[in-house]
């Protein structure tokens, strides 16, 4: 199902419309939230760590998320009542912001949300002709299929609300999830002893 979620139809959203319609629908999860990301490189334009990265100050870019400040996406509380997944598919060798998010999500990891990494090679199978969506489920209440301009900047989303359609995405995600290696050992293992990511503007 993952792979045919572009032929499912959708409600279009600009950037402020998924915004808009995000946070309502986040205030009634009913179950696990997942996120899965499958491009290796975006534009976080917003986040100071990541300007720092681009800039070539990869120490002040490092410090940022060590503060706290170069979090991507939304913040979470402890008092919430579901929980957070993540499954970061990843290409080797690794882009510049891939190894800039791996430094923001082992803050994320140490906080509140559970994250695995599954290398591209175990999804080659049902990646014909196109790569796997960049999908957030907010439990079985809805889905959204994030969009991206060429540049990697958010654009928007597709809001999907088949409740059969996500039940059937969410049971594919458990299973990429059981099938990806925990966060923590990938990252002291893949990126920390990496050199300065080398940007190219």
């Amino acid at each position: 199902m993952l792979e045919r979620i572009h032929e499912i139809s959708g409600v279009l959203l600009d950037a402020d419309e998924y915004l808009d319609d995000f946070w309502p629908n986040f205030r009634k999860i009913d179950d696990v939230f997942w996120k899965l990301e499958r491009i290796q490189s975006f534009r976080q334009a917003g986040e100071p760590s990541w300007v720092a990265m681009m800039e070539g100050d990869w120490d002040r870019s490092l410090k940022l998320i060590d503060d706290g400040r170069g979090a991507v996406g939304e913040g979470a509380s402890s008092a919430e009542r579901f929980v957070r997944r993540r499954i970061r598919i990843v290409e080797q060798p690794v882009t510049p912001y891939l190894q800039w998010e791996m430094h923001v999500l082992a803050l994320r990891v140490a906080t509140a949300e559970q994250v695995r990494v599954l290398d591209a090679g175990e999804v080659a199978e049902i990646e014909v002709g196109r790569r796997l969506p960049e999908l957030v489920v907010l439990g079985t209440v809805v889905m959204y299929e994030v969009t991206y301009d060429d540049s990697g900047t958010h654009s928007g989303a597709r809001r999907i609300d088949d409740r059969e359609v996500i039940a059937a995405c969410r049971g594919e995600l458990d299973k990429m999830f059981a099938a990806g290696e925990d966060f923590r050992g990938y990252y002291e293992r893949e990126i920390v002893p990496l050199p300065a990511p080398r940007v190219t503007v």
